[in-house]
Formats: structure tokens, sequence, C-alpha cells
């Protein structure tokens, strides 16, 4: 039979068989990255995407058969380095991920590569450090501590020696913590459903009735609040839940949910994020079996639960359950006007706005669906970036990446500033707030979500 071309067909990502003995094993895994490697070699469609083809390439152009044996393979960490596993050459750009026959998947054999070189070698203090999102952002956010963390955090010196000492680099945007933050807030939004009893039988057949259905949207939701939004993100998060409560939604808000556990996930730590998957998988399966979708403001942590664990777990029918509660914001918001469940009555105009559209949404295959909803609101025009901010989770704070995420981020910011918009934002905000840095904080960024509470009109 003839080779199809791919993208012919819909992706179709493959279970990650990480508990299998040879997922790290060193020949075993050098032999697929020789062999994926010398695929990409063939096509370089990825070079703008982000710094780890343009390492590859070099590295095969300056090797003396310029071909991928001429490539040392102790080369090949210089590669997997640079990935920050943003999905965006498997789901955007690559013609051979599955199910093309050579089965090409370049994020989730750098996870495979991340997890066998995690075994050889402990990670760096800081980069155990910056991955241990929750226990960090729960520190930094204590009241009476959150203050004096933004205070240190801005101060140049202590930057300075920062980078010295752990290598974050001095000029990288930093998150700003907040001692008030999302889950103290709307704490009473957490209350209820553990008080309330619910008919569980009738809630299961509710959701194998209608989550299985495209569009599906349920009218109560449950926010996964996410480490970023908890402390750094607490408004959008308001935001969120005075958006769905002015629509008539029933919110809850989930108060004991963990990390998701991208942060490890792109060490390829994956014990981590088999921890965080037993913590989290029960909390979210109540609101499930209790007829809700889920949600969180920040793409990656939607992800984890759409695509990832469903990949490395995907014997886990609990896990299949929550999989398909997870919903994107704006794909909940867009489904339900066309359903008449959200209101498309918006008071306010936006005028021109310029959207980042984050990675992380865009591998979820769900569509323009942020452009779409904020298009519907009178007299706004909506022009949408669809490159990488170059963020990339630490990649973008740590002193040896910062440069290259800048570089990633270059177009973005070009483009934008080109737009003259009057208002500029991303859904994911560690990426908004990335470019609202290339700008020189020209410009103050705001999360769509933000957005569409003020064209509601909403205090």
């Amino acid at each position: 039979m003839a080779t199809r071309e791919g993208n012919l067909e819909a992706p179709k990502r493959a279970p990650i068989h990480w508990e299998s003995e040879s997922y790290t094993d060193p020949d075993s895994v050098d032999a697929e990255l020789e062999r994926v490697f010398d695929i990409c070699h063939g096509c370089r469609r990825c070079v703008s995407l982000c710094n780890a083809f343009p390492t590859l390439f070099d590295l095969i152009d300056e090797s003396d058969t310029f071909e991928i044996d001429g490539v040392e393979k102790e080369s090949y960490k210089d590669v997997v380095s640079q990935c920050y596993m943003c999905d965006l050459c498997a789901e955007t750009k690559c013609p051979y991920l599955p199910p093309h026959e050579w089965a090409v998947d370049f994020p989730h054999l750098m996870l495979r590569a991340k997890a066998r070189y995690l075994e050889e070698k402990k990670p760096k203090f800081r980069d155990r450090i910056l991955t241990s999102t929750e226990p960090l952002f729960t520190m930094a956010s204590t009241p009476g501590i959150s203050g004096v963390a933004n205070l240190v955090l801005q101060n140049k010196p202590t930057r300075k020696l920062g980078e010295m000492m752990f290598g974050v680099h001095a000029d990288a945007p930093i998150p700003r913590f907040y001692g008030k933050t999302a889950k103290r807030r709307l704490k009473k939004l957490g209350d209820s459903l553990t008080n309330e009893k619910t008919d569980q039988d009738s809630a299961e057949t509710k959701l194998k009735d209608t989550a299985s259905t495209k569009n599906w949207v349920s009218d109560r939701v449950a926010i996964f609040v996410t480490c970023y939004g908890d402390a750094s993100s607490p408004q959008v998060v308001e935001d969120l839940v005075k958006i769905l409560v002015h629509n008539g939604i029933h919110v809850e808000i989930i108060q004991d949910a963990h990390c998701c556990g991208m942060p490890k996930f792109e060490l390829g730590d994956i014990q981590s994020i088999k921890g965080r998957k037993e913590q989290n998988i029960p909390i979210f399966l109540k609101y499930v079996n209790a007829g809700f979708q889920i949600m969180s403001i920040v793409p990656s942590c939607t992800l984890m639960y759409r695509q990832e664990v469903p990949l490395l777990f995907s014997d886990d029918e609990d896990v299949k359950q929550v999989q398909a509660a997870f919903v994107d914001p704006f794909e909940y918001l867009l489904n339900g006007s066309k359903q008449e469940i959200i209101s498309t009555e918006f008071k306010e105009s936006l005028g021109r706005l310029t959207y980042h559209a984050a990675c992380h949404q865009r591998v979820q295959n769900i569509g323009q669906r942020t452009k779409s909803f904020l298009s519907l609101i009178p007299d706004t025009t909506v022009t949408m970036l669809e490159r990488c901010s170059g963020h990339g989770g630490t990649h973008a704070i740590k002193k040896e990446t910062y440069a290259s995420a800048m570089k990633i981020a270059r177009p973005v910011t070009r483009q934008l500033a080109q737009s003259e918009p009057d208002t500029f934002g991303s859904d994911c905000p560690i990426a908004g707030r990335l470019i609202a840095h290339g700008l020189d904080e020209k410009m103050a960024v705001e999360h769509p979500i933000s957005m569409v509470r003020r064209a509601y009109g909403l205090s």
C-alpha cells in the first residue's frame, strides 16, 4: 500500500507506555531519537516553532556527514533540553503524526527522553523548586508574606543575586502573588457540593447521555482554580465566576484540588504526575458524577486532563470520565451561546482587540473559540496571533533559555505592536505576562475572560 501523506486525517495520539522496561532504556531511547531526528532533518517544517529544531538542524549541518549519523548521541540532550512541551509541532505542523505509519510524535518522544535523563541524573535544585508550583505558590501567597515576596522578587539587586546563585534570569518576568487568593475570595462557592446529597446513579446516567455528545453544555460548572490562577491571577478566576453566574450557571470552586502536574511534565517526572493524578481524579470525579463540567483559566492545566493524563493512564476509566468533563472556558461560552444558555447581550464594546491564541489551547483541537466568542461583542474587531509566546513553563525564566524565549516571542510582540489595539490578551495568563514584558510593559495585558466580564458591564 502506498504511504499516505499525513494531516489528511485527524491526529491520533498513541497511549504513552511509560511503565514498560524499554521506555527509559538508553539504547532504545537513543534509537528512537535517531529515527525521528532523521525524519525531522528531511522535513524541517517546524524550524520556526522553538529552539529545539534549530538546535537539531545545527548539530546535523555542522557534523562531518551532514546527516544524523554524524551527530554524537550525547548531543541529543541539547535538543531535548530546548523542548518545553508546547505540542505545536505535533498538532499544527507535523505530517507524520499517527495515523501516519512513521508515527512521529516529537513532544512525547521528548517526554520519554526527559524521563530517561531524569533517571540518570536528578534535575538541578532550581528546576525542582520552580516546578514545585503548589508549595511555592502557596507559600508566596500566604497573607502577610505575599507583599514581602513581591517586593523581594521585584528588587533588582535581589534578582541579580538570584541569577548568580540559582540561575533565574534577572530580567525574566516573575508572577505577582496575592494574599487574597481566588480560593479565599470565593470560598463560599466551594462548600455546597460537600454538603449536598446527589443521586449518583441519575447523575452518572445524565453524564453518559450528555458528556459524549459534541458541544455538551452543562448548567453546572466546577472551577479548577490551579496554582497560578489561585495565587497569581485571582481576579481572572473571579471574573470567570461572575460571567457564569450572570448567565445563571451554578458554579462551584474546587477547593481541595492539587497541581495539575504540567510543570513536572516539562521535567519528564512522570512519577510526580502519577501522584497528582491519584490525588486529583477522585476529587474531580465527585463533581463529574454530579453533572458538572470542569474548567480552568490556564490552558496547560486543562490540557493535562484532556490529553496528557489520559494518554499516560489510558486504561483508567475514572480518568476517561474526568477527561470528558473538562472544557475550555471559551469553548463552553461559545457552545452555550449557540444553545441560548449564554447571553450575547453585551453593554460595552472592546474596540480594536488583539488576541494571542495560547499554544496549549490551540492543541486541544477545539477551533478558534475565543476569537469567535469575542467577535460576538458589538463594535469589536479581533486580530488573532497564532505564534508561540516563548514562555514554555519555566523556559522563559531560566538564565540559559531566557534569551531564546524572548527571541521566540519577538514575532508576537512585533505583530501586536503593529496592530495598535485598544486592549490585548492571551488565553494563557503566563504567556500574556511574557508578551507584555516583551513590549517593555508599554501595554497592559488583559485576559480575554476579563474582557468579556467588562463587555457584559459587570463590576
